[in-house]
Protein backbone atom coordinates (compact mmCIF):
# COMPACT_ATOMS: atom_id res chain seq x y z
CA UNK A 1 0.00 0.00 0.00
CA UNK A 2 1.14 3.91 -0.70
CA UNK A 3 -0.15 6.96 -0.50
CA UNK A 4 -1.79 8.26 -3.45
CA UNK A 5 -3.44 11.71 -2.52
CA UNK A 6 -6.03 13.64 -0.21
CA UNK A 7 -9.42 14.71 -1.68
CA UNK A 8 -11.22 18.27 -0.12
CA UNK A 9 -14.19 19.60 -1.97
CA UNK A 10 -14.22 23.24 -2.02
CA UNK A 11 -17.20 26.16 -2.79
CA UNK A 12 -14.68 28.42 -5.27
CA UNK A 13 -12.03 26.86 -6.93
CA UNK A 14 -9.87 30.00 -7.83
CA UNK A 15 -10.02 31.32 -4.15
CA UNK A 16 -9.29 27.87 -2.83
CA UNK A 17 -5.81 28.04 -5.96
CA UNK A 18 -4.78 31.15 -4.48
CA UNK A 19 -5.04 29.83 -0.68
CA UNK A 20 -3.20 26.55 -1.65
CA UNK A 21 -0.84 28.01 -4.40
CA UNK A 22 -0.22 31.59 -3.83
CA UNK A 23 -0.60 31.64 -0.08
CA UNK A 24 0.33 28.67 1.38
CA UNK A 25 2.98 27.47 -1.42
CA UNK A 26 2.12 24.44 -3.38
CA UNK A 27 2.88 24.16 -6.90
CA UNK A 28 -0.07 23.10 -9.85
CA UNK A 29 0.92 19.14 -11.17
CA UNK A 30 -2.42 18.69 -12.61
CA UNK A 31 -5.82 19.90 -13.64
CA UNK A 32 -9.25 18.15 -15.58
CA UNK A 33 -12.60 19.53 -16.01
CA UNK A 34 -14.64 16.45 -16.01
CA UNK A 35 -17.72 17.90 -18.12
CA UNK A 36 -19.79 14.80 -18.07
CA UNK A 37 -18.95 14.74 -14.32
CA UNK A 38 -19.50 18.30 -13.96
CA UNK A 39 -16.95 18.92 -12.09
CA UNK A 40 -12.82 19.88 -11.98
CA UNK A 41 -9.98 18.20 -10.13
CA UNK A 42 -6.98 20.02 -9.51
CA UNK A 43 -3.93 18.15 -7.86
CA UNK A 44 -1.77 19.97 -6.01
CA UNK A 45 1.84 19.30 -4.62
CA UNK A 46 4.62 20.30 -2.53
CA UNK A 47 7.78 21.77 -4.57
CA UNK A 48 9.99 18.38 -5.58
CA UNK A 49 7.25 16.26 -4.25
CA UNK A 50 4.61 15.76 -6.50
CA UNK A 51 4.14 12.20 -4.24
CA UNK A 52 2.05 13.95 -2.02
CA UNK A 53 -0.84 15.64 -3.27
CA UNK A 54 -4.33 17.08 -2.73
CA UNK A 55 -6.64 16.82 -5.16
CA UNK A 56 -9.29 19.74 -5.17
CA UNK A 57 -12.43 18.75 -6.39
CA UNK A 58 -15.20 21.56 -7.46
CA UNK A 59 -18.45 20.57 -8.47
CA UNK A 60 -19.59 22.75 -10.96
CA UNK A 61 -23.06 22.56 -9.62
CA UNK A 62 -23.56 24.18 -5.94
CA UNK A 63 -23.79 21.83 -2.70
CA UNK A 64 -23.45 22.51 0.79
CA UNK A 65 -20.63 20.92 2.25
CA UNK A 66 -20.76 20.02 6.18
CA UNK A 67 -20.48 16.95 7.72
CA UNK A 68 -17.60 15.78 5.17
CA UNK A 69 -15.39 18.36 6.41
CA UNK A 70 -14.75 16.35 9.34
CA UNK A 71 -11.51 14.16 8.34
CA UNK A 72 -8.78 16.10 10.27
CA UNK A 73 -6.18 18.07 8.76
CA UNK A 74 -3.48 18.56 5.80
CA UNK A 75 -0.09 18.58 7.31
CA UNK A 76 2.94 20.10 5.31
CA UNK A 77 6.47 20.74 7.03
CA UNK A 78 7.89 24.49 6.47
CA UNK A 79 11.50 25.38 6.36
CA UNK A 80 10.86 28.25 8.75
CA UNK A 81 7.78 28.06 11.03
CA UNK A 82 8.07 31.89 11.56
CA UNK A 83 8.68 33.01 8.13
CA UNK A 84 5.57 31.13 6.91
CA UNK A 85 3.09 32.29 9.88
CA UNK A 86 4.24 35.67 8.62
CA UNK A 87 3.87 35.19 5.16
CA UNK A 88 0.32 33.94 5.43
CA UNK A 89 -0.48 36.72 8.09
CA UNK A 90 0.32 39.04 5.77
CA UNK A 91 -1.17 37.65 2.78
CA UNK A 92 -4.60 37.80 5.04
CA UNK A 93 -4.87 34.21 6.55
CA UNK A 94 -5.55 34.21 10.28
CA UNK A 95 -3.25 31.80 11.89
CA UNK A 96 -5.42 29.40 13.82
CA UNK A 97 -3.13 27.83 16.29
CA UNK A 98 0.50 30.38 16.54
CA UNK A 99 3.34 28.92 16.50
CA UNK A 100 3.75 29.44 20.41
CA UNK A 101 6.25 26.48 20.58
CA UNK A 102 8.41 26.84 17.64
CA UNK A 103 6.95 23.76 15.98
CA UNK A 104 3.54 23.70 15.14
CA UNK A 105 0.74 26.33 14.03
CA UNK A 106 -2.81 26.11 12.09
CA UNK A 107 -4.45 27.83 9.58
CA UNK A 108 -7.59 27.34 7.47
CA UNK A 109 -8.62 27.53 3.68
CA UNK A 110 -11.63 29.35 2.71
CA UNK A 111 -13.34 25.99 2.96
CA UNK A 112 -12.47 25.71 6.47
CA UNK A 113 -9.88 22.82 6.03
CA UNK A 114 -7.22 22.89 8.83
CA UNK A 115 -3.94 22.91 7.73
CA UNK A 116 -0.78 21.76 9.62
CA UNK A 117 2.58 23.94 9.40
CA UNK A 118 5.01 21.33 11.08
CA UNK A 119 8.92 22.97 11.65
CA UNK A 120 11.34 20.94 9.53
CA UNK A 121 14.22 19.31 11.41
CA UNK A 122 12.56 20.39 15.10
CA UNK A 123 11.40 23.26 16.98
CA UNK A 124 12.78 26.52 16.41
CA UNK A 125 13.30 28.83 19.91
CA UNK A 126 10.55 30.32 20.68
CA UNK A 127 10.40 33.96 19.96
CA UNK A 128 7.05 37.32 20.00
CA UNK A 129 5.04 38.04 18.49
CA UNK A 130 4.32 34.37 18.23
CA UNK A 131 4.99 33.02 21.91
CA UNK A 132 2.24 35.06 23.74
CA UNK A 133 -0.23 35.13 20.37
CA UNK A 134 -3.57 33.90 21.46
CA UNK A 135 -5.52 30.67 19.12
CA UNK A 136 -8.70 32.47 16.80
CA UNK A 137 -11.17 30.73 16.12
CA UNK A 138 -11.18 26.87 15.14
CA UNK A 139 -8.02 24.72 14.37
Amino acid sequence: MRYLHTMVRVRDLEESIDFYVNKLGLEQIGRHDVEAGRFTIVFLAPAGQKEAPVELTYNWDPEKYDGGRNFGHLAYAVDDIYGKCADLMAAGVTISRPPRDGRMAFVRSPDGISVELIQEGGALEPAEPWKSMPNTGEW
